[in-house]
């Protein structure tokens, strides 16, 4: 009783990365964004979780954190769109 399923149909990716991104439907830009927001996500959680007892520097430090956070959030949503339009050489 060996019943094959397929789940999706076969892919060529014999050039390499390229197929690999064409098929995820990300470009080379996005995911320079992407990983750029990830990576900017996770230095903001690191500030959120290293606050000091301190009230006022908690709250200074505590703002600056939130506020790199929405940097990452825009950049993540937004950043392939933004970077778009900065790079696009002029003929």
């Amino acid at each position: 009783m060996s019943k094959k399923s397929v789940l999706a149909a076969p892919i060529d990716m014999s050039t390499g990365f390229k197929d690999f991104f064409d098929t995820i439907g990300v470009t080379s830009e996005g995911i320079i964004t992407k990983s750029l927001a990830a990576v900017i996500g996770v230095i903001a959680i690191k500030m959120l979780l290293t606050l000091s007892n301190d009230p006022k520097s908690a709250l200074r430090k505590g703002s600056m954190a939130i506020g790199t956070l929405f940097v990452a959030l825009v950049l993540g949503l937004y950043g392939d769109t933004l970077f778009a339009t900065v790079t696009s050489p002029k003929s």
